[in-house]
């Protein structure tokens, strides 16, 4: 019985990093290359990653990612700028309409 438990832990350890690298992405895999000319194109927008400011990251890197988009003629996969307006909530409710109905007489 310990020989049977020592080969189960055996072959569990032998299994774990082979599942750990199992992990597929359908992400396109770039290259280094094109990581650091992404990452120039950033830097040109006016994103400076090594800065030390932290407290407003993720604006920085949204407002570079959006003018290298305009600039390459991209558009974001987050959607087109919408022309227009749009309200969230209901609509107000009339002094009148209010009256009759939480009104008692």
């Amino acid at each position: 019985m310990k020989s049977l438990i020592q080969a189960v832990v055996v072959a569990a350890a032998l299994v774990a990093p082979v599942l750990s690298f199992a992990q597929q992405s359908d992400a396109p895999k770039l290259t280094r290359a094109q990581v650091r000319a992404e990452l120039v194109q950033l830097e040109q927008a006016g994103f400076r990653p090594g800065d030390g400011d932290n407290t407003s990251y993720p604006d920085k890197i949204q407002a570079a990612e959006a003018k290298v988009a305009a600039r390459n003629g991209a558009s974001s996969g987050y959607g087109g700028v919408v022309a227009g307006s749009s309200q969230s909530g209901s609509r107000g409710v009339s002094a009148a309409d209010w009256n009759a109905m939480y009104s008692h007489p």
